[in-house]
């Protein structure tokens, strides 16, 4: 399951007791199309295991330019409310499903 990230909600996700993957992407970008439908089905199979969410980078451009995300597709990933990982730009779905596991 995933769930959308905004600034008001950003900081309860990350502190929460699950890690946290975050996806920012923009409805223009081709290539967050392309991942899109990957970070979804891995959001599914490690459903209960992590939080993924989606965060639209002109919706919550504040949160975007607090993290520094300068191009999407970004993905970072959050353990115990602190950034471990981060992937820019497209991917592979087994790349993902690695960087997922590595959180666990």
């Amino acid at each position: 399951m995933e769930v959308n990230i905004t600034q008001e909600n950003f900081e309860s996700y990350k502190n929460g007791s699950l890690p946290l993957v975050v996806d920012f992407w923009a409805t223009w970008c081709g290539p967050c199309r392309m991942i899109g439908p990957i970070v979804s089905q891995l959001a599914d199979e490690f459903d209960g295991k992590l939080v993924v969410g989606k965060c639209d980078v002109e919706e919550s451009d504040d949160l975007a330019a607090e993290l520094g995300i300068r191009s999407v597709p970004t993905i970072i990933f959050f353990k115990d409310g602190v950034e471990v990982d981060r992937h820019v730009g497209s991917a592979p779905a087994g790349v993902l499903r690695q960087k997922f596991e590595t959180l666990l």
